[in-house]
């Protein structure tokens, strides 16, 4: 059985009391998100799970997964889509003895008011919800802290649904596992995403597809004297910039 172990708004620390036994107190009573050390079979955490390295998600019914990369093609976040909009969760070093996201959230709402119409704090299960209106849509962020972590969630889709989809990203959230690692980190460091093989495969054959395409559209470009054979790039940008916009960047 897991327990949660993270501070909740009105502490100053961290309550590492267990919540719940194997006898007497039901899954509904859990309070998570979690951490990988509560539970007693770590492999447990993996089940109905995505397992991302740094944080376990729970899908949502018909949701979807969309990955963003960097320029080296490296993950740096993954999306869950649903027919509301999408949210990820991210995970980040933190102090063990104080709370690291009131002070994030204070900066994310000073960030936003450069760019969104409305900014607001709201309350939330987990203390205050940092939100950002425009007329492309809203952005509601949602952090966690835990043992050593906090956790990020950003949700982001239209005025219409972002209720609908801000329910969607708490449930999720809320049976969440965080593997932190034992290794020393910065505080606010991201914790590292790694794919499950099967989707990591599906990037690189997408990735080599790509790079397929571009050849042969390169090697069937005319050449002049005047015209030099270059790498071609499409009218959706390059390879690793196409891939990024089939998998959610």
């Amino acid at each position: 059985m897991a327990f949660g172990r993270h501070a909740r708004p009105e502490d100053d620390g961290f309550d590492d009391a267990t919540v719940g036994t194997d006898s007497g107190v039901g899954d509904d009573e859990l309070d998570g998100p979690f951490d990988i050390d509560d539970f007693d079979d770590p492999a447990a955490a993996a089940q109905a799970r995505l397992d991302l390295g740094s944080v376990l998600i729970p899908m949502p019914e018909a949701g979807q997964v969309q990955v963003e990369l960097t320029e080296g093609g490296v993950p740096s976040a993954v999306w869950v889509v649903t027919a509301n909009g999408r949210f990820t969760v991210a995970a980040y070093a933190a102090p063990k003895s104080s709370a690291l996201w009131r002070e994030v959230a204070s900066e994310l709402s000073d960030s936003l008011r450069k760019d969104a119409s409305e900014v607001r704090i709201e309350d939330g299960p987990w203390g205050r919800e940092v939100v950002g209106a425009a007329p492309a849509g809203v952005v509601r962020f949602i952090g966690v802290d835990g043992y050593r972590w906090m956790i990020r969630c950003v949700v982001n889709g239209p005025q219409q649904t972002i209720d609908a989809l801000s329910d969607e990203a708490r449930q999720a959230l809320a049976d969440t596992v965080v593997r932190r690692g034992d290794t020393p980190l910065p505080v606010r460091t991201p914790l590292p995403v790694q794919l499950p093989e099967p989707m990591a495969e599906q990037l690189r054959v997408a990735a080599e597809q790509q790079a397929a395409a571009a050849q042969q559209a390169a090697q069937q470009q005319p050449q002049t004297p005047e015209t030099q054979p270059v790498a071609r790039r499409s009218e959706h940008g390059s390879a690793m910039q196409q891939l990024r916009t089939i998998t959610g960047g």
